[in-house]
This record gives C-alpha cells, structure tokens and sequence, in this order.
C-alpha cells in the first residue's frame, strides 16, 4: 500500500512521517543531497533511502525502530545482534614492593 499526504510546510511533512508506530523505511527525494541528508536525520525509521526505492543487498544492514522491529539483520551490523559481548577491563596491580 502506498500513501501521497500534501502538506504546506516539510515540518508538517516531517512531523506526518514521524507520527506512526511503525519505523521501517522511509525515502526522500530532493536533487540538492545536502538538504535531503538533513530530512532523513530527522525521520524516525531504521532506514532512509534518499533519490531510490528499495535498494536493499545483503551488503546493507536491514531493520527498522519503534514497532517495526529491534536491531539490525544483514551486513556487519547484523551479526552483532548475535553475539553477546561483554566488557572485560583490567587495570594495573598495585606493585607488593610499594606496599
């Protein structure tokens, strides 16, 4: 399913893409990539394409936010939703000669 909105303002348009419960993916087309880079900042989804539609490949981490799922799957980023890391820190002993 597909949906147009025409909105006044690109807060509203903003504001309209951020007022779901889902996050998945999002696109914006705009020929100056700056500004585009900017909107898509601003939209709420695990993933924006910018000038393309559906451009996914394995090489791309795929996944969304809110209730549109958790993590990534897919690329380099994916594979860290698998494994469980921990943080193992060690400092210096105190020298036994100074005490």
């Amino acid at each position: 399913m597909l949906s147009f909105y025409v909105v006044d303002s690109e807060e509203e348009a903003i504001r309209l893409a951020n007022a779901t419960r889902y996050g998945l993916g999002g696109y914006v087309f705009d020929a100056n990539i700056g500004h585009a880079r900017d909107v898509a900042s601003r939209i709420e989804s695990g993933m924006v394409y910018i000038n393309s539609c559906f451009a996914d490949s394995p090489g791309l981490p795929f996944g969304g936010v809110k209730n549109a799922g958790f993590g990534r799957e897919l690329s380099e980023l994916g594979i860290g939703e698998f494994l469980n890391r921990k943080l193992v820190r060690v400092a210096d002993a105190p020298s036994l000669l100074t005490l």
